[in-house]
């Protein structure tokens, strides 16, 4: 049976890899994202997706997405609350309150605005499954990245604490944490770190694929198999656990 699958942030990057590949298995998919030109690549590519441009930051446009949601499929089957943004990068005297909030509204509100509609439909089904996308710095401290480390810290407490509330009524939560993952946004980190650091970005990145067992960066279809498999009768007793795709991080940057 198709599965009802959410992602936000879904039109690029990870997110749109996760919805592809869900899309591909034969899954009904609707996806959201900020991006005008990204929802629009999607709609010319996954016609068969329901995708609205909505910021997850804003109460309002989700709700009519969620609505919307609710409307074409009568319930959810697996959230991934994928959208998100890196934040500033800086030593903690640098940083200005605007852009700490934003980091954290973008990564914990959009999360908990999504969480919020999703434990609804499914503890009345008394089945389902959220995935939150959290990040390996998330499970350790990063120098000079302090906005992004506390909001995927959080992520990670918000999954625990939802699989306690939910399981009961059988539904699962976790978090995926991804180690440096390849693409446009983590060019976008290391040019960022580059800029603040004076070091060259090429010098960064090495530094990244040298603190992880395996050498390499993640791929974003690496982070689809997560997904697909948490989703997966396989993981039906995996729950409330902040899974790592990173190749195993032994130092962080």
């Amino acid at each position: 049976m198709a599965r009802r699958v959410v992602i936000t942030g879904g039109a690029s990057g990870i997110g749109r890899t996760i919805a592809e590949r869900f899309a591909a298995l034969g899954d009904r998919v609707a996806i959201c994202d900020a991006s005008a030109g990204h929802i629009a690549d999607v709609q010319a590519k996954m016609p068969e997706a329901l995708s609205a441009q909505a910021d997850v930051t804003d109460e309002r446009q989700m709700q009519a997405f969620f609505d919307q949601v609710t409307a074409a499929y009568g319930g959810l089957d697996v959230l991934v609350s994928n959208a998100g943004i890196g934040g500033p990068a800086g030593s903690i005297e640098t940083l200005k309150l605007k852009d700490w909030r934003r980091c954290l509204s973008v990564n914990l509100d959009g999360a908990f605005l999504a969480c919020r509609w999703a434990a609804e439909l499914m503890r009345a089904q008394k089945s389902g499954l959220i995935l939150l996308m959290s990040s390996t710095s998330g499970l350790y401290g990063v120098p000079n990245r302090a906005p992004y480390v506390a909001a995927k810290w959080g992520l990670v407490g918000l999954a625990k604490t939802l699989a306690m509330e939910l399981g009961p009524a059988g539904v699962r939560v976790n978090a995926i944490c991804p180690g440096a993952v390849e693409g446009a946004r983590m060019d976008q980190v290391l040019a960022m770190e580059s800029d603040f650091t004076g070091r060259p970005a090429a010098q960064i990145e090495a530094q990244y694929s040298q603190g992880v067992s395996l050498r390499r960066f993640v791929s974003p279809e690496d982070i689809a198999d997560m997904a697909v498999f948490l989703a997966s009768d396989a993981a039906r007793q995996i729950t409330g656990q902040a899974m790592a795709v990173d190749g195993h991080t032994e130092r962080m940057v």
